[in-house]
């Protein structure tokens, strides 16, 4: 079943990264801004680890932080994980020793596995917590529509 459920993530993997680089979404969503300098942005992120609840301005747009935590789990953990899954694989060493090699071996490979899949599980819950103190409703609806709520001025 883990086999499986990996050519799942895989698979939907590859398709949003296509989507997002179709659309422009890597580009205009995800990609940091250019023009901050870097004491800015630890200020950002300083400021965002508090865990207060933004403004409602910022609250529809990724911050800095949250930008990098994208970046770094669509472009470093998720091929890691990939890369190492396989790597644990008999039938990818025997075929492509140098893939398993560089990680250390079989074993490496399994102990790195398993850490970055503690940091996905961990950026999941993340998610779930932070969806909840949003609010559930409007944030999941938000994401699976991907049309974001009009205010009501009263």
């Amino acid at each position: 079943m883990h086999f499986e459920a990996a050519w799942a993530v895989v698979l939907t993997g590859f398709l949003y990264v296509i989507w997002s680089l179709f659309t422009g979404h890597l580009r205009k969503d995800l990609l940091p801004a250019g023009d901050r300098s870097w004491s800015a942005v630890w200020a950002v992120i300083a400021n965002h680890l508090r865990f207060e609840r933004p403004a409602e301005a910022e609250a529809w747009t990724y911050n800095v932080l949250q930008r990098l935590t994208y970046l770094t789990v669509i472009f470093i953990l998720f091929p890691l994980v990939i890369w190492t899954g396989l790597a644990m694989s008999p039938a990818i060493a025997s075929a492509f020793p140098p893939a398993v090699n560089v990680l250390g071996g079989q074993q490496s490979a399994r102990t790195i596995h398993f850490f970055v899949s503690v940091l996905l599980f961990l950026f999941f819950l993340v998610h779930v917590v932070m969806i909840c103190r949003a609010g559930f409703k409007t944030r999941m609806r938000a994401m699976i529509t991907g049309r974001i709520p009009q205010q009501r001025e009263d």
